[in-house]
């Protein structure tokens, strides 16, 4: 009879090495798992390092936009503009003074910072006498030559417009132009489109131009002489609270023109 004999012993011996390598494998997997853990951590870490600088370079960004463009709103809101091609090859150049001593392509003027509405009777008698910034109480006043500083006889044309209109504030500005003395005031036409406000003497060309003027046989050493005042309306019927805040800019642009 065959006899068969089980040696427990080296069952556990056996079953113990069996279960060292299964705690050496868990040991194993476990260390892995905290190294992809800690990989994990590192590359989160990272993202949000990432993602804080992008923060802090759009916010970065957004202030210094929204700087530019409240600056912009709130300075230089009336700019004279000649072509510069007309400058260099013509002559045609600006100047706050009848003498200038050198050419000047674009004048800027300083506004109010809070502009109020006043009435335009109310408007200093001499307020076209005054070279340069002359603003006073209510309103923007600037004096300015358009000078022919080149050797022939040209003609011009000059566009006054007006943009980034905000709370409707164009419903009651008015603008008056002196030009040689000669008095103009330009105002939007009615709300209600019935026609012109009964202080002024011409409507705005359209939504976004002013006026517009042509001179022809603007000889060399010739001097046109602007004067352009910008208030508030207080009698305008538009000149409600509504348009606290509101802010636009008005620039005039000066070119030659072939006159046919």
């Amino acid at each position: 009879m065959a006899k068969f004999e089980i040696n427990t012993d080296d069952m556990q011996e056996d079953s113990a090495y069996r279960d060292s390598e299964a705690d050496e494998h868990s040991k194993t997997n476990d260390i892995l798992g905290l190294r992809r853990t800690a990989g994990e951590v590192k590359r989160h870490k990272v993202m949000v390092r990432i993602i804080s600088i992008l923060l802090i370079v759009l916010t970065a960004i957004v202030a210094i936009a929204y700087a530019v463009s409240y600056f912009y709103d709130k300075f230089g809101s009336f700019t004279v503009m000649v072509n510069k091609y007309d400058m260099i090859n013509q002559g045609l150049t600006l100047s706050e003074t009848p003498e200038y001593d050198k050419s000047n392509a674009t004048l800027n003027a300083d506004i109010l910072y809070d502009m109020t509405n006043i009435s335009g009777d109310d408007l200093p008698e001499n307020i076209d006498k005054i070279n340069g910034v002359h603003n006073g109480s209510g309103y923007i006043a600037y004096t300015f030559y358009l000078i022919n500083s080149g050797h022939d006889t040209v003609s011009y044309q000059g566009v006054m417009t007006m943009e980034n209109i905000t709370k409707n504030v164009d419903e009651a500005v008015r603008v008056a132009v002196y030009r040689n003395g000669e008095k103009t005031v330009y105002g939007k036409t009615k709300s209600d489109g019935s026609g012109m406000e009964r202080d002024c003497d011409k409507e705005f060309e359209s939504s976004s131009v002013i006026m517009s003027t042509k001179t022809d046989k603007f000889e060399p050493g010739a001097r046109d002489k602007y004067t352009v005042v910008i208030w508030l309306e207080g009698n305008d019927p538009d000149c409600l609270d509504n348009i606290i805040g509101g802010t636009m800019k008005i620039s005039m642009n000066f070119e030659i023109y072939e006159n046919t």
